[in-house]
């Protein structure tokens, strides 16, 4: 449940943004209002607007598959507000490296749950390392940690790179986040992930 209502929130909120710029300017990461204005709220926010439908969608749609996986995870151990704790936090951890790079840059914006989906997505591939990913237009799943390896490199290549409208970075710290926090809850599962690596069982 707590899964189906961040994506509930996140779509609303997008959608009333994609038509009320003032809205949008409000919440949106921009990293002067925090550094002048004290807003900080902004730190969690931007991951609650979207750049456009389809920004919305993928991000809402891969978290609605993962999230839930892992809102049970989660909730069968520090409850179910642990698992929106996770989440809003992913949401701050991703975008921190992002906000202390552009901290003076009166240029940059950044919006969007990518970093706190990323994170969910990542403790979802320690859990089932095998489990195919299917991507848009692609009939074949690819194994989680295919993926992973797969997704990492091209964001760090992409992230050195630079430009473009995609903030890599928030992708990447994202997934770290999500690793290292499933990691610190439940130690056991960096063995049980290497275990199920060593044993290919695709699908599962």
């Amino acid at each position: 449940m707590v899964t189906l209502a961040i994506i509930g929130i996140t779509a609303l909120v997008s959608w009333q943004a994609f038509n009320n710029p003032q809205l949008l300017a409000r919440l949106i990461l921009w990293p002067p209002a925090i550094d002048r204005h004290h807003q900080y709220e902004r730190l969690v926010t931007h991951g609650f607007i979207h750049a456009d439908w389809m920004h919305l969608l993928f991000n809402m749609i891969t978290l609605y598959f993962f999230g839930s996986v892992m809102e049970q995870f989660f909730s069968e151990r520090i409850g179910a507000l642990g698992y929106l704790a996770f989440y809003l936090s992913a949401i701050v951890v991703a975008i921190l490296p992002t906000y202390m790079r552009h901290q003076r840059d009166a240029h940059y914006r950044s919006l969007g749950a990518s970093g706190a989906v990323s994170a969910v997505l990542f403790a979802f591939i320690l859990l089932a390392p095998w489990a195919p990913i299917y991507l848009f237009l692609i009939p074949i799943g690819i194994p989680a940690f295919v993926f992973a390896l797969f997704y990492l490199g091209y964001s760090i290549w992409m992230d050195r790179r630079g430009g473009g409208n995609v903030n890599h970075s928030a992708h990447l710290w994202g997934a770290a986040y999500g690793m290292l926090f499933t990691v610190m809850m439940e130690p056991r599962v960096s063995t049980t992930f290497l275990q199920r690596l060593a044993e290919p069982s695709f699908g599962s």
